[in-house]
């Protein structure tokens, strides 16, 4: 990825931008990219910061615009990176001056190369900036970091597997990250073996947590876990190869999501973790609520790193529940907004198989754009079980609790559930267990016929909202179950 990162910049430079804008998390890493991409332009890389002004004579410190009159002194063709770019590109005084500047640039056979996590231009700079993105080193790039740190201790020899799966389980860590994850558990181990393998995983897990409102998840729960839904299942189960080479050739292109819309408690979340667990993807959750709701860190930020780590962990399934939430939280800040607008268009032009699994309970609160074809492949309606899912349903969560299902009445229980959502049913056998437990004897058949007629409905307390969610999702959405009683309940409400 540096490789090809350094090979854009060059080609920048040899096309003519005076000024490149170049973002990354890794800075160490991007000033080698910088310095591969100066040597094949045959030009001199030099670095200014706010701090140290530009080296090597430290001339220039204090402020960008201090640093432009030291780089405006040097003549020979040159890159200057400018470290730390998102706070000195706010001086109106030194935005003037690096316009200014721009000729002598290009007579000079320079280039300016804005260097930061995130980089915000001033609307007058938007479009004389080249923009490249360095991302996450991918599994070639960490093995070859992985090799250099083995071949630098004499006498040890790693195995190509394990070596493959350090690498696999550093993926979504910046390379310095990986490395020092590496060592210790390579210390700690005192070898690198499966033991050190965990330990990699759990190190990374805690990285992970220092990005807002992204967490790592383990896909413990199946599609056969997941009471009915039988369309939505099919479709999934008919995508499950299509993230290969193989699929490629045939001419398919890669999936790229769905939206799951419905009813609270009918299963949108568990069938969104499911899909991980059925096709061995890893398991991320997004959080856009939690994004804008961080006062110490741009959102911004946060979403670009949230999504350049689930492109490195790439294929993977990035989970976001009850989407609607995130767009209601920008409100009608401008910036949130923009940064929603940055989001979209990731959506939509994501080269990286990266599967997202959106849910939503509230439709009115989605933007239109978001719902149109090439963010999402689907978008798919989950309504209240029908009689034989509910079937399902409570067979799934009687086998889960140790009890065989075929020792109660469950198609009686089920006609007597309607209108119980997934979750509601799960209580039920909860809370029959409950009772049966307080009077110190086994789970009976009615001690789920009183659970089930104690349990008052979300839909009762609903009713309206539900009815107006079905009416949208007629002829919008696909039923995510094709039983012919919820079809007939689902065009005639």
């Amino acid at each position: 990825m540096s490789a090809e990162c350094a090979e854009e910049i060059s080609l920048l430079i040899r096309a003519g931008w005076r000024v490149i804008a170049l973002e990354s998390f890794e800075e160490e890493r991007a000033l080698r990219a910088l310095d591969r991409a100066a040597r094949s332009a045959k030009r001199e890389l030099r670095t200014w910061s706010v701090a140290a002004g530009l080296e090597p004579e430290g001339e220039g410190s204090g402020s960008l615009d201090e640093g432009l009159r030291a780089i405006a002194e040097v003549e020979k063709p040159a890159l200057f990176a400018i470290l730390d770019a998102r706070v000195p590109l706010q001086s109106f005084s030194a935005t003037r001056r690096l316009r200014d500047m721009l000729p002598e640039l290009a007579r000079r056979r320079q280039v300016l190369v804005l260097l930061g996590a995130l980089i915000e231009l001033p609307l007058e700079l938007e479009r004389e900036a080249g923009r490249v993105i360095l991302p996450l080193p991918d599994a070639s790039g960490l093995r070859g970091l992985f090799e250099r740190a083995v071949d630098s201790v004499d006498g040890i020899d790693v195995e190509t597997d394990l070596l493959d799966a350090c690498v696999r389980a550093a993926l979504g860590l910046t390379g310095a990250e990986a490395v020092r994850v590496f060592r210790k558990a390579w210390v700690a181990n005192g070898a690198i073996d499966d033991r050190a393998v965990g330990e990699i995983i759990r190190e990374k897990r805690q990285a992970l947590r220092r990005t807002p409102a992204l967490s790592f998840h383990d896909a413990t729960a199946a599609l056969a876990d997941v009471g009915g839904l039988g369309e939505l299942k099919h479709w999934l189960r008919e995508r499950r190869r299509a993230f290969g080479q193989e699929a490629r050739s045939f001419g398919l292109p890669e999936p790229r999501g769905l939206l799951l819309l419905g009813v609270q408690g009918c299963g949108k979340s568990l069938s969104a973790k499911a899909i991980a667990k059925e096709w061995g993807f890893p398991l991320l959750r997004l959080d856009l609520a939690a994004a804008f709701g961080d006062a110490a860190r741009s959102p911004e930020i946060t979403i670009r790193e949230a999504t350049s780590i689930a492109e490195s962990l790439a294929p993977a399934v990035l989970w976001i529940d009850e989407i609607e939430k995130g767009f209601a939280a920008t409100g009608s800040d401008p910036s949130a907004s923009r940064v929603f607008g940055s989001f979209l268009t990731w959506l939509a032009e994501k080269q990286s198989p990266v599967f997202v699994a959106a849910t939503a309970n509230d439709v009115t609160r989605l933007p239109p754009e978001l719902l149109r074809r090439g963010r999402f492949d689907e978008l798919f309606f989950v309504d209240l079980p029908s009689e034989q899912e509910r079937v399902e349903i409570l067979s799934i969560h009687l086998l889960k609790r140790g009890r065989e299902p075929s020792q109660f009445p469950l198609q009686e229980l089920a006609a007597q559930s309607e209108r119980l959502s997934g979750a509601e049913l799960e209580q039920v056998v909860t809370a029959g267990l409950y009772t049966a437990f307080s009077e110190s004897r086994d789970l009976a058949d009615n001690d789920l016929a009183n659970a089930i007629q104690e349990t008052v409905p979300l839909y009762e307390t609903y009713e309206e909202l539900i009815k107006e969610l079905r009416n949208w999702a007629r002829t919008r959405a696909r039923p995510a179950t094709l039983d012919v009683k919820m079809v007939d309940l689902f065009e005639t409400s």
